[in-house]
Formats: structure tokens, sequence, C-alpha cells
């Protein structure tokens, strides 16, 4: 098997669970700090596809701690191939929400001009909220890429 920078059970693995879980967490932090958000559905998917990511996450970086401390490999292929759907499903959820959420606002920020109106939609934080949704995904997808290429060498 192949010994990808990234695999489960290693250092960097845990590290990219890590940060996932941190970008997922932060994303719904800021978008719940937001006043007004749950009046858009994409806000609500967004928190949601966060909230999978933040358990996903958690769990497989709890497996790559175990993992390193007892010493043991996951690159058994059906744990790869677990990870393998379950980093495609919440790549997939996370940049739907994503790009979905961030039509919302550049419909309103930029096309409708709520954000500078009575209205006082808080766009820059709905901004930072979906930045935070897309470094997660960048995250994700690289994971997704490296379990990609285990299985292929399984």
């Amino acid at each position: 098997m192949k010994e990808l920078i990234g695999r489960p059970g290693s250092l960097v693995g845990f590290l990219l669970r890590i940060g996932q879980c941190l970008f997922a967490a932060a994303s719904i932090g800021v978008m719940v700090s937001a006043s007004g958000f749950s009046n858009y559905t994409a806000f609500c998917y967004l928190i949601a596809s966060m909230g999978l990511q933040v358990l996903w996450s958690s769990v497989l970086s709890c497996l790559d701690l175990y993992a390193m401390r007892i010493n043991r490999d996951l690159q058994s292929p059906i744990l790869v191939s677990l990870f393998v759907v379950g980093d495609w499903v919440t790549a997939t959820l996370s940049l739907a929400a994503a790009c979905s959420s961030a039509g919302i606002v550049v419909l309103y920020g930029r096309d409708l001009h709520y954000c500078k109106g009575p209205l006082h939609i808080p766009c820059g934080r709905y901004e930072l909220s979906i930045a935070l949704a897309f470094a997660t995904w960048c995250l994700i997808a690289v994971s997704s890429h490296v379990m990609f290429w285990i299985l292929a060498s399984v």
C-alpha cells in the first residue's frame, strides 16, 4: 500500500481532520452569531452541512489519534472504503452548502443592495462564515484525494 501524506492514522491525517473540524466549527459559530441567518434556507443548510462535517472529522481525528497511540495501520480496504465514501459525501454536501450560501450573499449584497439598506443584513459575517466553509471544503478535498489514491492502491 502507498504511504501517502495525509493517510489515516498519521500525524498529517490527524492534522487535516482537526483543521476540518475547526474550520467547520468556526463557520458555524460565525453564522450563528449573525442576526437573521435562520431566515435563509441556504444558511441553515450550511450550518447542517458544517455540523455533519464537525461530527465526521472529530470521529476520524479520534480514530487517527488512537491509531497513532497504539501504532496501528488504518489502511485496510474496508476502512479506506468507508473513509472514501464518508469524505466524498461530506465534501459534496459542504461544497453545495458553501456555494448556495455564497449565491445568496451575492444576490442580497451586490444585486439587491440589502447589505447597505435599512434591513441591516450582516453580510460581512455571512461572507466570513462562507469563506470558512470553503476552507473546510479545501481540507476535505485534500483528504478525499488522499483516500482515493489509497483505495486505488489497495
